[in-house]
């Protein structure tokens, strides 16, 4: 049998197989608000026989967005529009998941299909806010550093979006710590460089991430998971690495989170990743062994077989799919025939199913 397309639980929820569809960015989206785009695109994942369907970094404040086109979820508008979206999520077997985040010093930039580029308050850009006054590129505005006033507020509005999330009917949260991110800047000893309670130790980096997760736990159900996304490292010396990741992982343990999604870098555009296929697999299985938590590969795992091998000899529970589920959505209906698993079409679609 097929361990790819066994079925994986935490706490009181069912996924139907290991293949989860990871965020991607879309930058489609109006004042944060999602629409058609989002509800086909996420929904073809579902049809298309995925285990989890997550929606793409949301942010919990309009500053937070990455770019002015980004999903959000700080108002009741946005969480409406969404309803719609986690309700044909889960009526196709699929659950429903959605990923928390604020891009702190990389926010306020344009569309990656525009310029990607830096927008300035004339361009509809907005200041943006870091742990310390580094800016992420020489190209790249200078960031306000945050006082501690206002990462009160940060927690805060990651528990609004969390109870936002809730209402909209996803089943899973994931809070974004990686790729460069607002609580990626305040772990990585590379941005944060901070003197006070919340800057210089592994302890003391880690204590606004921590204060997140242990907020947003608290108001999302028991029954439910909560996962959290990491980068295992910056990929530049002297900055994040995999040991502080396993460090971390430890307390996100402690504090109530259930799976780590294990991704890398991010964090400075001069970072050499040694990119390849399952590349970042081998952070993934260090952190399940010593962290002793639930774990999602990510990065470039493309072919049912490697999926499979992933799974099946322990390296991580579940694997999650960006790319591949760009160019194929049905990719899992494929890879359980080429490993010879029997899944269920939809109705629909049985006409075309291969005998």
């Amino acid at each position: 049998m097929s361990k790819l397309f066994s079925s994986f639980r935490l706490r009181s929820t069912t996924f139907r197989n290991r293949i989860f569809v990871s965020p991607m960015c879309q930058y489609s989206a109006l004042e944060g608000v999602p629409n058609d785009w989002h509800l086909v695109h996420l929904g073809s994942r579902a049809v298309g026989g995925a285990g989890l369907v997550m929606v793409e970094a949301t942010a919990v404040a309009a500053e937070g967005r990455i770019s002015p086109h980004d999903l959000g979820l700080w108002n009741d508008r946005q969480a409406e529009a969404f309803a719609p979206i986690a309700r044909f999520i889960a009526e196709h077997g699929a659950v429903p998941a959605i990923q928390l985040a604020h891009a702190g010093r990389k926010a306020s930039t344009d569309a990656p299909w525009l310029s990607g580029s830096p927008l300035r308050p004339e361009q509809g850009g907005w200041q943006v806010v870091a742990p310390s006054a580094v800016p992420f590129s020489r190209e790249s505005p200078m960031p306000r550093e945050l006082t501690v006033t206002e990462l009160d507020g940060i927690v805060q509005s990651f528990t609004d979006a969390a109870k936002r999330a809730l209402a909209a009917g996803f089943k899973v949260v994931e809070i974004h710590m990686a790729h460069g991110y607002l609580l990626h800047q305040f772990l990585s000893p590379l941005t944060n460089r901070r003197t006070d309670d919340y800057g210089g130790s592994l302890e003391n980096r880690a204590c606004l991430p921590l204060r997140v997760a242990h907020a947003v736990r608290e108001v999302w159900p028991h029954n439910l998971p909560l996962f959290v996304r990491i980068s295992a490292s910056d990929w530049v010396e002297g900055g994040w690495d995999l040991a502080q990741s396993v460090a971390l992982c430890r307390w996100l343990k402690e504090t109530g989170v259930d799976l780590i999604d294990c991704s890398s870098g991010g964090l400075t555009p001069d970072a050499r990743i040694p990119a390849g296929p399952g590349f970042q697999t081998p952070f993934a299985t260090a952190i399940r062994q010593e962290a002793g938590i639930a774990v999602g590969a990510v990065g470039l795992i493309t072919d049912a077989a490697q999926a499979e091998q992933i799974v099946a000899t322990g390296l991580a529970d579940a694997v999650l799919l960006a790319r591949e589920l760009l160019r194929d959505p049905y990719w899992p209906l494929h890879a359980a025939r080429e490993l010879g698993a029997e899944v269920e079409w939809p109705k629909q679609y049985l006409r075309a199913k291969p005998a």
